[in-house]
């Protein structure tokens, strides 16, 4: 459907004039979809993922469908964490601004009851709020219910993931059946639903297509590490990409505690935040991320969902979510509102197969990323300290230094002499401790493709090269082989799978045509069926991998490709093979022994 603008949107006067006081022009999706039913009173089911603005779109319904003029509780949104229930209410309150005498509050547990009580006796008619501590309040007779128009669950699968169905289930019977009800959240399944059937009156049923759900703006990629290398890579990765602010996720609170001790150590602005920090600290950390002085958060999912950084432009998972749907929550807190972001995971062994399923649920490609070398990242830093001086050269930022200067050319040092030795005192200043090298930093060996073979230490489903679709029908496995030189190898980052399928989509072989495949450093050998040889030589003139232009020839007879008997010469070691190391079984041709 085409996108309306807000005016088109049955919004009033004052509604839109906040609503441009803030900066928006045309509405998200959710919003265009959502507002206009619930402003005429409709139950609204909206799917849509975190990000995407649900908040405006029942905030603004709520707003303008309530009257300023009453003093009592007349609509309660509910939220899964304190820290989404404040900023709901303060975009809120920030869409009352010329609605002069409606007023929202929040409720939530973790802090104390005399202003939260203060402001429901000062005629607040919107109440924001955690279940827990609303149904407390309700229990109390301190909020009463009666006069209630408007119910909202914000981020409703969050609320019964972190248990709060039995106060959900109590919380309704106090509240009127004669209500408007908006349900918003990222995810629609089963527990969802039987909510959804429970507490809503035919609803206006809204959904972002479930390709939306990571947000297109976010550049994902994935590193697969050792687990004793990811504090490693991390700090690498940080210091390559240089962001503003960086959210890392940990999947449990010693591993968060871990990390940002690590981070601090090497000279980070780190924090943490996880259940077992009280609510000031909590207040003090997000305070200290929001403004900056904090450049690293390390989070489980728990504290940080709700958490909303719109500057935010890093997510790394240090660890990968145990469900799919945590993943798009998480790398869906960068990337907002139309600016670009990244999401990056370090990825340990099994967690490969989780990483298929997250791609097969979000419908999107992560693509496999090397971890940064030391040498990269050093210059990297290098050259931001270039730049800056660059700069300041070009615009006239000298200073006031001459007569320093000159007292060194006096004493018999050249200009070349000083600048250098300026640059390193200056490029070397507040460096943060020196990386360490890990397993990643080798080179990794080049495998030979067989059909069927074990996953090699370091191989996941992602990467394990699979035979290409045979063009034609399979040759006689007993014709004789000839063995061909091909100028690509283990430095070229070249895969057995990239070889093949060159060979078979460039030629046009039948299926069997090629046979062995051995990589080295800087070349790679490839046994092909002595009939099909000089076909292959051919036609693959014109071909390109890894942008570098192929290159065929006959490589000298051995192994029993070619003529029997012809005779060998000894073979360069794979790339990355120790001296006299036993080539394994699946390189020869021949099955491991069981």
């Amino acid at each position: 459907m085409d996108k309306k603008p807000f005016p088109e949107l049955g919004l009033s006067p004052d509604l839109l004039a906040a609503v441009a006081a803030l900066g928006f022009d045309q509405p998200a999706p959710i919003q265009a979809q959502a507002i206009p039913p619930a402003l005429e009173g409709r139950d609204v089911v909206g799917q849509s993922q975190t990000g995407s603005g649900k908040t405006m779109a029942f905030a603004i319904p709520v707003v303008q469908r309530l009257d300023a003029a009453a003093r009592d509780v007349r609509a309660l949104i509910m939220c899964p964490t304190r820290e989404l229930a404040m900023q709901v209410c303060e975009e809120v309150s920030k869409l009352t601004v010329h609605k002069r005498g409606l007023k929202a509050i929040p409720i939530y547990g973790g802090a104390t009851y005399e202003r939260q009580i203060r402001g429901l006796r000062d005629g607040a008619q919107i109440v924001v709020g955690t279940p827990g501590r609303i149904l407390d309040f309700v229990d109390k007779g301190i909020l009463r219910t009666q006069s209630i128009e408007m119910l909202v669950f914000d981020e409703a699968d969050e609320m019964l993931d972190m248990g709060f169905r039995e106060d959900i289930e109590r919380l309704m019977k106090a509240i009127p059946d004669e209500r408007q009800t908006l349900f918003f959240s990222a995810t629609i399944d089963g527990p969802i639903r039987r909510l959804i059937e429970s507490y809503t009156r035919d609803p206006a049923l809204i959904s972002v297509e479930h390709k939306a759900l990571t947000v297109p703006t976010v550049e994902q990629r994935y590193y697969e590490v050792m687990s004793r290398s990811k504090i490693e890579a991390l700090c690498r990765i940080l210091d390559l990409e240089n962001p503003h602010l960086t959210l890392v996720f940990a999947n449990t609170k010693r591993a968060v505690d871990d990390a940002a001790d690590a981070l601090v150590a090497r000279g980070y602005a780190a924090d943490r935040l996880h259940g077992d920090l009280n609510q000031v600290a909590r207040d003090r950390v997000m305070r200290n991320f929001r403004s900056g002085n904090v450049e690293v958060l390390v989070a489980t999912d728990v504290a940080a969902r709700g958490l909303d950084v719109d500057t935010l432009d890093l997510v790394i998972n240090l660890d990968l979510p145990y469900d799919e749907e945590d993943y798009v929550h998480r790398i869906g807190r960068t990337g907002r509102a139309g600016r670009s972001g990244k999401a990056l995971s370090l990825v340990t062994g099994r967690e490969i197969f989780l990483l298929q399923r997250i791609q097969r649920f979000a419908k999107v490609r992560i693509e496999r990323h090397r971890v940064p070398t030391l040498d990269e990242v050093e210059g990297k830093r290098v050259g931001a300290h270039f730049e800056k001086l660059r700069l300041a050269l070009e615009e006239g930022k000298f200073g006031d230094h001459e007569a320093e200067v000159q007292k060194l050319l006096d004493a018999g040092h050249s200009s070349i002499e000083i600048a250098s030795a300026l640059m390193h005192l200056w490029i070397n200043d507040g460096v943060r401790e020196a990386g360490q090298a890990i397993q990643e930093d080798r080179p990794q060996p080049a495998y030979r493709e067989r059909p069927g073979r074990p996953l090699a230490r370091g191989e996941g489903p992602a990467t394990r090269p699979h035979p290409p679709r045979p063009p034609s029908a399979p040759i006689n496995p007993d014709v004789p082989f000839t063995r061909l030189f091909i100028n690509v190898g283990a430095m070229d980052e070249v895969t057995p799978r990239e070889i093949s399928g060159a060979l078979y989509n460039t030629a046009a072989l039948p299926q069997g045509a090629v046979g062995k495949i051995e990589i080295y450093e800087k070349c790679s050998y490839v046994g092909v069926a002595t009939q099909y040889a000089e076909q292959v030589m051919r036609a693959i003139g014109d071909s390109q991998i890894k942008g570098r232009r192929l290159r065929m020839d006959v490589a000298e007879k051995q192994d029993g490709m070619g003529e029997p008997g012809a005779p060998a010469r000894p073979r360069p070691r794979p790339y990355g093979a120790k001296a006299g190391a036993r080539k394994p079984a699946w390189v020869k041709g021949r099955k491991p022994a069981s």
